[in-house]
């Protein structure tokens, strides 16, 4: 899949998902300080999952309208390693799979939320 992790996304996460096979930028390494905007605008543009802690996207999506990215995961929680957020997607991906794009997922531990984003036709 294809992936743009936002600032505060772990960097030693990113390391596990590319060597995972998965086409993924880190925003914290490219364009650190981007405004949230213009990462969504980047996922939007390049097909992108945004991969994040922040929840302040949520907003930016329902309530200002910004364009949606390919999809979103939003992380709720505060990892115990730097790994934990890749180990917790790999996993998430063998049970969710192709179900991710087009969606807001929010990741808990024991427990994942999905709503579709805005604008966005499901097959």
């Amino acid at each position: 899949m294809r992936f743009i992790a936002d600032e505060n996304f772990p960097l030693p996460s990113i390391r596990v998902l590319s060597a995972a096979g998965h086409d993924i930028v880190a925003v914290a390494l490219e364009s650190p300080g981007a405004p949230d905007e213009a990462v969504l605008d980047r996922a939007f543009r390049e097909g992108r999952i945004l991969l994040t802690f922040d929840r302040d996207y949520g907003g930016l999506l329902y309530l200002r309208g910004s364009q949606p990215p390919e999809g979103i995961v939003y992380f709720r929680f505060a990892p115990s390693s730097p790994e934990e957020p890749a180990e917790y997607l790999l996993t998430l991906l063998e049970q969710l799979g192709p179900s991710l794009p087009g969606m807001l997922t929010v990741a808990e531990h024991g427990h994942v939320r999905q709503r579709p984003l805005p604008g966005v036709e499901r097959p």
